[in-house]
């Protein structure tokens, strides 16, 4: 059962990464990563990988894509979605990037798994540090909570500037 639900989460993260280079629009190829992520986070669940998975979900699909989705918001997505889109060069590009990823991407694995055939011991001496993420999350959820919670309120307050930043007149999305 663990097999094929492993396999169907990496379809879906396959599928949810192809969207984000696809697709024209910023805003949906930003969704589709936030899916991507999540399907990921999911795949760190399925592997017993708890404190990256909820890592992934929180810092990634979370802080990092508000991030990301408040710059989208400063452009004018119109303009750049007919520059972006137009020309055979800019598709060739596309794909030829694509490729580049993808055989980088193969490398690696390759790589790693060379590493692991020449030295075992180290990639599963990796497992006993589970207590140290322990200690890190207790101390971080204890002692300082406070600063945590700040930096959360802080990040919402940015959120919240860029948007009125992103409608004052003479923005880029400002009313007429």
């Amino acid at each position: 059962m663990e097999g094929l639900l492993f396999y169907i989460l990496a379809a879906f993260i396959l599928v949810f990464s192809l969207a984000v280079i696809v697709v024209a629009n910023p805003i949906f190829s930003a969704l589709f990563l936030v899916l991507s992520m999540i399907s990921l986070a999911f795949m760190f669940f399925l592997l017993q990988a708890y404190f990256i998975a909820t890592v992934q979900l929180i810092v990634y699909a979370g802080a990092v894509m508000v991030l990301f989705l408040m710059v989208l918001m400063l452009f004018d997505l119109k303009k750049e979605i007919d520059i972006f889109s137009s020309g055979q060069r800019l598709g060739g590009l596309k794909i030829a990037s694509a490729g580049l990823l993808t055989g980088l991407l193969l490398w690696s694995i390759h790589y790693s798994i060379g590493l692991f055939q020449l030295q075992p011991e180290k990639v599963l001496d990796a497992q006993g540090q589970m207590e140290q993420t322990k200690t890190l999350s207790v101390i971080l959820f204890t002692k300082y909570l406070f600063a945590f919670e700040a930096l959360g309120f802080l990040l919402l307050l940015i959120a919240i500037g860029v948007v009125a930043l992103s409608r004052i007149k003479g923005g880029t999305h400002a009313r007429d």
